[in-house]
């Protein structure tokens, strides 16, 4: 590590923990071509934001983003805030000659998430990267399962299975929070871990999705004001005065890819007993893969080539050297956990600005992205197919 990339970050709650950790523990494993310098943490509340600058080593703390675009030490704006946010601070930090790494959904539509792209492809002419933080693409054994399809292993893809399950609403007096708005979370659990889902399986399999038929159901229709708010979810007095939800609870769709397959997808946060269950299945013509972040050391793989008398479902533990990341961790069956997908996104973004080379997940990905949750939700508006461009 030689020279020092100076790291703004926008946001400091859930995300800017989990990106604080990230900026703060890659460079302890990784070589890296640039050193990552924590260089400000910015937020509207000063005190709350001096607390995490405190705790996980921010050298100061800014209460306007413009600020971190007119420093001179600041060269990366990493955005962790809500959605209704994203496309301001993005384009007018490229403008500003900064690269930028926003955290998903891209936006909260695909008007916005169209300028957010257009922006990054005019700074790439200057060398300015942006990328889009789906950090469960890092997660080794998802890293392979992608290897598996791009090297045939499993075939001609037929079907796709994704889930995203979770169960911090299913008390019907969690308090409202800012996911909950559709103003500023664009969506609910169609955008907040739909949208995990969907580019998972646009990233392993390699293909986008070209056409969708969605349902989207909000069960609680209005929430306590107020109340004690947890990271996720929270808890409130049952006669608290109630505001509306505006957002979808469950989301579920089927879509078609562009290269054949068929697929289903359902994401919500009313999955009681399901805390993070993020699932993938993809079957082939020779074989099949199966992923839960419940067990996200292990990748399930079916080689359907083998001999049927002995063929089944192998478990690979991820862990070996020879696996995505995993080299710069720990011995082989010390699993990694939540947070070393957002170093791997960090060692990522930092190589490929050192190198000049464009990153992925691009914005142009979560753009992507974007067109599938807004053809999901009109299809659940209208009930009739909708195609996403793809």
């Amino acid at each position: 590590m030689t020279d020092a990339l100076g790291i703004g970050m926008v946001g400091y709650a859930f995300m800017g923990a989990a990106h604080s950790q990230a900026w703060r523990t890659a460079p302890a494993f990784f070589d890296l071509p640039l050193h990552p310098r924590m260089a400000a943490v910015c937020g509207r509340n000063e005190d709350a934001a001096g607390k995490v600058a405190q705790r996980f080593g921010w050298e100061s703390v800014e209460t306007d983003w413009r600020a971190l675009l007119k420093r001179d030490d600041i060269n990366v704006i990493d955005i962790c805030t809500p959605g209704d946010t994203h496309a301001e601070i993005a384009i007018e930090a490229l403008k500003a000659g900064k690269h930028v790494l926003c955290e998903k959904p891209l936006a909260n539509n695909v008007a916005e998430a169209e300028a957010m792209t257009a922006a990054a492809a005019e700074a790439a002419k200057n060398g300015i990267r942006a990328m889009v933080g789906f950090t469960y693409r890092r997660t080794p054994a998802v890293a392979l399962a992608q290897k598996l399809v791009a090297d045939g292993r499993i075939g001609t893809i037929r079907h796709v299975r994704a889930q995203y399950l979770q169960d911090w609403l299913t008390d019907e007096n969690a308090p409202l929070n800012w996911r909950l708005d559709k103003d500023k979370a664009g969506s609910g659990a169609l955008g907040d871990i739909g949208a995990h889902i969907i580019d998972m399986a646009q990233y392993v399999t390699g293909s986008q999705i070209a056409s969708v038929n969605g349902m989207l159901e909000t069960f609680v229709k209005t929430r306590p004001i107020g109340g004690e708010h947890a990271t996720l979810g929270g808890s409130a007095s049952s006669d608290a005065e109630r505001g509306p939800v505006t957002v979808d609870d469950a989301a579920v769709f089927t879509g078609r890819f562009v290269d054949g397959a068929i697929g289903v997808f359902e994401a919500t946060r009313f999955a009681n007993g399901r805390k993070n269950g993020l699932r993938l299945e993809v079957n082939g013509s020779k074989g099949s893969l199966a992923f839960d972040f419940e067990d996200m050391n292990v990748l399930e793989f079916f080689d359907g080539t083998e001999d049927p008398s002995i063929a089944g479902f192998r478990r690979i533990i991820v862990t070996e050297a020879s696996h995505p990341y995993i080299a710069a961790w720990w011995p082989p069956g010390h699993g990694l956990g939540y947070e070393h997908g957002f170093t791997h996104q960090v060692v990522d973004f930092v190589n490929d600005i050192a190198a000049g080379k464009d990153p992925v997940p691009s914005f142009a990905d979560g753009l992507a992205v974007q067109r599938v949750l807004d053809a999901v939700a009109a299809s659940s508006e209208d009930g009739t197919t909708h195609t996403t461009g793809a």
